[in-house]
């Protein structure tokens, strides 16, 4: 399945995500797309509530997978549907914002992701455009 921005790929267990993106910061917004696109449609859910995310990380690798367990822990945490995102960098050091709001009545849940994986994890540019993926554990 293909939505444009991210795409999944087949696991034997759980569920394989990429995030597409001009720049590597697209590509990391794009993967937290197909990721919270497993729990709900993006499109019903209501930018309403902001969280905000700060962490700091050298490994492009490894900071794809904090992005991703850190937007999990603060949605589980308030009780979110997370539908918009962005993340910028300076160096290793990280800020994003995510916006959702609660579950509600009509919102529909799909399946729930426990949190990204090392499993499968790559981030690399083509040339052309950044690619960020991994496994989530569903």
């Amino acid at each position: 399945m293909d939505a444009g921005d991210y795409s999944y790929f087949d696991h034997d267990a759980d569920i394989g995500i990429i995030g597409h993106g001009k720049c590597l910061e697209a590509a990391f917004e794009s993967a937290a797309k197909a990721m919270f696109a497993i729990m709900a449609e993006l499109e019903q859910i209501k930018p309403v509530n902001e969280i905000n995310l700060s962490f700091e990380e050298s490994d492009l690798e490894y900071a794809l997978v904090t992005w991703l367990n850190l937007l999990i822990t603060e949605a589980r945490e308030n009780g979110l549907a997370l539908g918009k995102f962005y993340i910028t960098r300076n160096k290793f050091h990280w800020h994003g914002k995510a916006w959702g709001e609660p579950w509600r009545a009509g919102l529909e849940r799909g399946v729930e992701v426990k949190g990204a994986t090392l499993t499968m994890l790559s981030v690399k540019n083509d040339g052309n455009e950044w690619e960020a993926r991994c496994i989530v554990d569903v």
